[in-house]
Formats: structure tokens, sequence, C-alpha cells
């Protein structure tokens, strides 16, 4: 049975440690969703989800510490290239900037090719290299295999992030490794439009 998620995953870190990654998923066995992992500086994990189902899901394939089912959703603006993310106790509102280099190299690649897990396997080397911390292809537990095609990417230029009423500081221009799962997000606050595939 294979499961397809396609939408886009942005990863940023705030001034006090804190790593927040954020999906927003337009096609999957579910309706349109928002879901949110965060990390904090002491390294606790958690997983904001809408519904029980999802949270089951999500948790079954990546390490949480807590496990939250409440509200989330994701507003964006197009024109003025904004998120409006709000998720029990999180808020991000982020400013979407230009297309990294990144991107513009998976633009050279055909969408079908780039979506393939074929292609995410053949590339998964290269992006240990070029992204630390990042893999293309690996185990979503449970004897699964997990494979990230990615066919776009733009840097994130500002963010405002608030967990439990509480300012988290300034956007970073690194973002240190999570401890989630099997990959890492880019070092740099990005957004990456991404097919996932999860074959069980």
């Amino acid at each position: 049975m294979i499961d397809r998620y396609q939408g886009h995953i942005a990863g940023l870190a705030t001034g006090d440690g804190r790593r927040v990654v954020v999906g927003r998923w337009l096609r999957s066995p579910w309706p349109p969703f928002v879901d949110v992992m965060t990390q904090d500086a002491a390294g606790r994990r958690t997983l904001l989800a809408p519904t029980r189902e999802i949270a089951d899901e999500v948790a079954a394939t990546y390490t949480f510490d807590d496990v939250l089912v409440v509200p989330t959703r994701c507003t964006s603006d197009e024109r003025a290239r904004t998120w409006t993310v709000r998720a029990g106790p999180l808020t991000v509102d982020l400013t979407i900037g230009p297309r990294t280099a990144v991107g513009h190299a998976l633009g050279l690649v055909p969408g079908p090719v780039a979506r393939s897990r074929r292609f995410a396997t053949a590339v998964d080397p290269l992006a240990r290299v070029v992204l630390p911390g990042v893999r293309t292809r690996g185990s979503a537990g449970g004897g699964r295999t997990e494979w990230y095609g990615a066919t776009d990417q733009h840097a994130i230029v500002d963010a405002r992030v608030t967990w439990r009423d509480e300012d988290c500081g300034m956007l970073q221009e690194r973002v240190p490794p999570v401890g989630f799962g099997f990959s890492s997000v880019p070092g740099a606050p990005s957004v990456t439009a991404v097919r996932t595939t999860i074959a069980r």
C-alpha cells in the first residue's frame, strides 16, 4: 500500500532555540490539512495535528515527546507571499522570499521525475552531502519506507513565532538539526514544495 502527500514543508528556527516544521498538505489520504512539528531548545519534540487519526499516522512515522490534537490552519497570501499558521499553542507568521539555489536546481528536473521514488533514491547520497542532515529516502518505522521528492524551494526571509503566547525571538539564519525522524530540514529557513511517498 502506498500513501502520497503533496504540498509544502516550511522549516525555520527562532532566537530562543525553537525549531518549527510546518507541513501544509494539499493532497493526501485525508482532506487538505496542516500539521506542525516543533522542538524547543532543550530538545523536547511536540506534534500539533488537527485530528486523532492524522496525529496517530504522523506519530507512527516520526518521534515526539508530546502529541497535541488541536485546531490547525495555514492561510497563505500569494500576493504578499506570507503564511499565517495557527496551531494550538503555536503561532507562526512568515514571509517567503526568493527561490534558493536548490530551488533553481530543482527547476531543471522535470516534475514527474523529481517526484518519483526512483529519483529520490538516486539523489539521497548527494542530498546528504549538499544538505547535511537531509535525507530523501529512509525508514518511516514499522517496516515502511519513505521518500521525499522536492520540486521547488524558496527562502523564508522573515518570521514571528510565539509559543504559549511567549515571543520566540528573531528568525535565525541557520536551522539546527531536528530529531523527529530519519531526515532533518534544510539548514537555512525555507519552504520546499514536496511529494512525500510512504510504502507500507
